[in-house]
């Protein structure tokens, strides 16, 4: 039973990760919610569809990426200009007296951006809304991908639920032979107790087990924000991740990280030359009509006015931005190495992980279901003692434990293989 129960905390203390497809849900025009099938059991497709299009960290991100876009709107357009009126010269003393010498004067005043700024006010505003898209991505295949992991884990704990509930049949199986052995007289009445208590302990994993199965589900329903579990439970095998070729090369200029970091640097640039344009004073045109009433004549008057750049030229500000711009690179090319990184990683892990899960399905097991066969047998017929026969019970519940969180390992990191590299089911829109 202690072994079952470590198999269970070992599924329970699995190290999520954050996770999803390369889909291009974070450019629609309108976030709306999707609905989706609920009549049959989940699928890890589903649950990658489920999280693209409603887990709530996407749909905010989403949003940002379109407030993003509303401000290079904004960025893109002209000053206002300005229209004033004026009036001078009246209530004074002497020939200014009252307001028949004053003067009434009609300006419009306009701004104008030199050095280039609006357009390159609204490159940078437009490269930060694709960096608020790049990151968008990003949330959305790390939640994609918690999703899968969660799933993948949703489906051991069923399969190992189904191992305890099986166990614990198994218990009661054999604690009737143990029933009967005593009332023959062929062994002592100590070890029917002995072998009912094992019963009882694996009946209460059993339930423990059942009970993880909904935490687990709850658990994976949150992820897309609903509070209850709104699917029908896939069964223990219903996905199935083929391993990966360790040839397989990353699509680099794919990966929503890169694509994030490469825009961020294409952010930074901008913000640069920005930066530089504002080494040039912007100009104010003005125009206007002036009204002399003392004469009751008038005239036109224009005007203009540019501050000088004696002490400002923006040249702390260009320098920071040049600083970032070289330090997004640094990150662009950081980010491609840790990539390559961890797809080698993996790829040496799922090595491992498919050669320790051929060992145990395909050598442990059949003999640990042997061994107990066997010993059961044994104890029928009085060849074998109690604790041998349990000590074998507990070996094969361990050993079909361990299968199942081997086959997890091994799932997982396919998952996080296939989401490295956008393949299936991490590529195109999923439906």
């Amino acid at each position: 039973m202690q072994l079952l129960l470590r198999g269970l905390v070992v599924v329970l203390a699995w190290p999520f990760m954050a996770g999803a497809a390369y889909a291009h849900y974070c450019d629609v025009r309108s976030i709306q919610v999707t609905e989706f099938d609920q009549a049959s059991p989940l699928t890890l497709e589903l649950a990658l569809a489920r999280t693209g299009a409603a887990a709530p960290e996407v749909l905010i991100a989403a949003l940002e990426a379109k407030a993003a876009a509303a401000d290079a709107d904004q960025a893109g357009l002209w000053l206002n200009p300005s229209i004033s009126l004026e009036t001078e010269n009246f209530g004074g003393t002497g020939a200014l007296e009252g307001f028949d010498a004053r003067e009434t004067t009609f300006a419009l005043e306009q701004t104008f951006r030199l050095g280039g700024k609006r357009r390159l006010s609204e490159r940078a505003a437009r490269s930060e809304a694709a960096l608020s898209s790049a990151q968008c991505q990003v949330q959305r295949l790390e939640a994609q991908t918690l999703a899968g992991e969660l799933f993948l884990d949703l489906q051991a704990t069923i399969a190992l639920a189904k191992v305890a509930k099986d166990s614990a049949d198994l218990a009661d199986e054999f604690a009737s032979i143990v029933q009967r052995r005593v009332e023959a007289g062929a062994a002592a009445p100590p070890e029917l107790a002995r072998a009912k208590a094992e019963a009882a302990a694996l009946q209460a994993a059993a339930a423990f087990a059942a009970g993880e199965v909904e935490a687990r589900a709850l658990a994976l329903a949150s992820v897309w924000g609903s509070p209850n579990v709104d699917f029908i439970l896939p069964d223990g095998a219903n996905a199935e991740l083929a391993s990966i070729a360790a040839q397989t090369e990353m699509t680099q200029d794919s990966h929503p990280s890169l694509q994030a970091a490469k825009a961020s640097a294409d952010a930074r640039d901008a913000a640069t030359d920005l930066a530089r344009a504002g080494a040039f004073p912007d100009v104010t045109v003005s125009a206007g009509f002036r009204r002399f009433e003392d004469t009751g004549d008038s005239a036109f008057l224009a005007g203009i006015s540019v501050p000088l750049p004696l002490f400002d030229r923006n040249q702390g500000a260009t320098r920071a931005a040049r600083f970032r711009t070289e330090g997004a690179a640094v990150n662009a090319q950081a980010v491609q190495t840790r990539l390559r990184t961890k797809q080698a990683r993996l790829t040496a892990r799922i090595k491992a992980g498919t050669s320790r899960l051929q060992w145990l399905e395909q050598e442990a097991l059949p003999l640990a279901e042997d061994a107990y066969g066997a010993a059961a047998e044994g104890y029928r017929v009085g060849k074998f003692g109690l604790t041998a026969t349990l000590d074998a019970r507990r070996s094969l519940i361990e050993t079909r434990a361990t299968v199942i969180d081997a086959r997890l390992v091994l799932q997982t990191e396919i998952l996080r293989l296939r989401a490295l590299i956008g393949a299936a089911p991490f590529e195109g829109d999923i439906q």
